[in-house]
């Protein structure tokens, strides 16, 4: 009895699921072709075929699709987690994180919606919070990698690792922002962006 009671609420929860996943995608799309001001809730559920009520239902308001938006970042950062995670020598895990994160920044989507989320964010203090959250999530990891790579002798010793790693982060975010912008493809500008953090971070005798 208590199975037949539970799988319609199951495929209910599923089918909630899979509607708000839709919206969610739909508000992406439109806040990439649009921007996040120049998009109505009604444009969210007209994209994602769905009533304005039924919007409603899941998303009071426009601004808690991209608080929704901005929480799931952390998820896409879960791959360059793992590579921070490995235990391999620093630097070819710096290296090989910095090639990633690059690419990953550098997809023109993912450019468009880092600077909406970012704009509300100076805003909105919800927003803010779930965007340091996720920044110190990749600040702490990639500080321990410097760390590491220090006491092992394969980087050199830095006053503040912590302030280090954001500045490796905002170079990279820096130059994905520039590669679009400019036209010119992140596979030329990465060699120079490598070279740089090399001379900052490794040994004297082993910097590029």
């Amino acid at each position: 009895m208590s199975n037949q009671e539970d799988a319609p609420e199951s495929k209910r929860d599923k089918a909630l699921a899979k509607r708000r996943r839709k919206i969610l995608e739909a508000a992406v799309m439109c806040f990439l072709e649009n921007g996040y001001h120049q998009t109505g809730v009604r444009d969210i559920a007209t994209r994602a075929g769905v009533s304005l009520g039924n919007l409603y239902n899941h998303f009071p308001s426009k601004h808690d699709v991209l608080v929704e938006i901005a929480g799931l970042e952390r998820d896409e950062l879960v791959p360059f987690l793992k590579i921070l995670a490995k235990t391999s020598p620093a630097p070819k895990v710096l290296d090989k994180f910095v090639t990633a994160y690059a690419k990953y920044l550098a997809a023109p989507e993912n450019v468009i919606l880092s600077i909406e989320i970012t704009s509300e964010a100076i805003r909105k203090p919800d927003i803010a919070d779930l965007f340091l959250e996720n920044r110190d999530l990749l600040t702490s990891s990639l500080t321990s990698v410097l760390s590491r790579g220090a006491a092992d002798g394969d980087l050199r010793p830095l006053s503040d690792p912590s302030d280090t790693a954001q500045l490796i982060l905002e170079l990279i975010e820096g130059s994905a922002a520039r590669s679009m912008l400019s036209g010119v493809p992140m596979r030329k500008i990465l060699g120079g962006v490598g070279d740089f953090i090399s001379a900052a971070v490794l040994p004297p005798d082993t910097a590029v």
